[in-house]
C-alpha cells in the first residue's frame, strides 16, 4: 500500500468516530446533558488509565533527557504559537479587546489530546514509546496553557495552578516519577490490566465528544472569513511548517520527532472556547477558529503527517 494511502487509512477510524458524534446527537442517543458526565469520566478516569498503561514500563522514559526535552518542546511550541499568532492577528487587523488575544490562543493551542492521541495510536501501532513521549510532551503543553495562555487571554491574570493539576497531568507526573525511580516494576499485573481495559475506552468516547461539540458549535457560529481563513492559514500552514522545520533540525529522540509531526497536523483545539468564556475572551472567535480548522484538517492532516514523516523521520 502506498504510504500516503496508509496515512489516510490510519486517519479514517478517527474521522468515522468523530462523524458518529453528530449522528448520535441528532438521533437523541447522546444528549447535550450527557456530555459533562462523559467528559468528566474521560478526563478524570479513562485518560489517566490510558496514560499510566502506556507510560509504566516505557524504557525510553528512564532517560531524564527525553523526559525534559519532551515537556520542554511541548511548552515551547505552544508559547511560540501564541507569539506568532498574536503577530499575525495584528497584521489581519485584530485589536486588543476585538479578539486579538483570543485568536492567538486559539491558533496556538492544537488539539493535542482528543485527536492527537488516537492518531498516534493508529499511526504507530504497537509503539508504546511514542505514546509515552506524547504524554510527557503534553505535560509541557498543559503548563504553557495554564500559565502563558491564561495570562494572554485574560490580559495578565495570574496563572491557574489549581486547574493545571487535573487527572491527566497528575497521571503523567506519577508515571514519570515511577519510571524514573524504577517503582513501576512493582505495579501488579492485575492493576495494569485494569489500566489497559479502561484506557481503551478513552479514545472512542473522546472522539464522539469531539463530534458532538463540532455539531453544536457549527449551528451557532457565524463565520467571519478573516477569522476562519486566518485561523486555517495560521494553524494548518504556518505553524506546521515551523514545527516540522524544528523537528527536522533539532537533535531530538526519534519518538519525539514523530510526536511533533502528529502535533503539527492537528487542528485548533476546542478548549480555547472554554478558556475564552471563563477568562473574558471572545468565544465567537475561538469557535470559528476551532470549527474551521477541524473541518479543513480532514484534508490537510493526512498530507502533513505523510510529508512530515518522510522528511523528519525518513525510513
Amino acid at each position: 500500500m502506498h504510504e500516503s494511502l496508509w496515512v489516510l487509512t490510519a486517519a479514517m477510524p478517527v474521522y468515522l468516530i468523530i462523524a458518529l458524534g453528530p449522528v448520535l446527537r441528532r438521533t437523541g442517543a447522546l444528549r447535550p446533558d450527557m456530555d459533562k458526565g462523559l467528559m468528566a469520566i474521560a478526563v478524570h478516569l479513562l485518560f489517566p488509565c490510558l496514560i499510566l498503561d502506556k507510560m509504566l514500563g516505557a524504557e525510553i522514559l528512564r532517560d531524564a533527557g527525553v523526559v525534559f526535552s519532551s515537556a520542554g518542546i511541548g511548552f515551547s511550541m505552544i508559547v511560540l504559537g501564541f507569539g506568532l499568532a498574536y503577530m499575525v492577528a495584528g497584521l489581519l487587523g485584530f485589536q486588543l479587546g476585538g479578539g486579538r488575544r483570543t485568536f492567538a490562543v486559539s491558533c496556538g493551542i492544537q488539539n493535542y489530546g482528543f485527536i492527537a492521541i488516537p492518531m498516534t495510536m493508529y499511526m504507530f501501532v504497537d509503539n508504546d514509546p511514542v505514546l509515552a513521549v506524547l504524554f510527557t510532551h503534553n505535560l509541557g503543553i498543559e503548563l504553557a496553557i495554564w500559565t502563558v495562555g491564561i495570562m494572554l487571554i485574560a490580559g495578565n491574570k495570574n496563572p491557574s495552578w489549581k486547574s493545571f493539576l487535573k487527572g491527566p497531568v497528575i497521571a503523567v507526573l506519577l508515571g514519570v516519577l515511577m519510571v524514573q525511580t524504577g517503582t513501576d516494576v512493582f505495579v501488579p499485573e492485575i492493576l495494569r490490566r485494569v489500566f489497559t481495559m479502561l484506557g481503551m475506552c478513552a479514545v472512542p468516547i473522546s472522539l464522539l465528544l469531539v463530534g458532538t461539540t463540532i455539531h453544536d458549535l457549527a449551528k451557532d457560529v457565524r463565520f467571519d472569513w478573516k477569522v476562519s481563513c486566518g485561523g486555517v492559514a495560521m494553524r494548518l500552514v504556518v505553524l506546521p511548517m515551523v514545527m516540522l522545520c524544528l523537528a527536522g533540525f533539532l537533535p531530538l529522540a526519534v519518538e519525539l520527532k514523530q510526536v511533533m509531526v502528529i502535533q503539527a497536523a492537528m487542528p485548533a483545539g476546542v478548549f480555547p472556547i472554554v478558556l475564552s468564556r471563563h477568562y473574558g475572551g471572545r468565544a465567537d472567535v475561538a469557535m470559528q477558529v476551532s470549527v474551521a480548522t477541524t473541518l479543513v484538517s480532514l484534508l490537510t492532516m493526512p498530507m502533513i503527517i505523510y510529508w512530515g514523516l518522510r522528511w523528519v523521520v525518513p525510513s
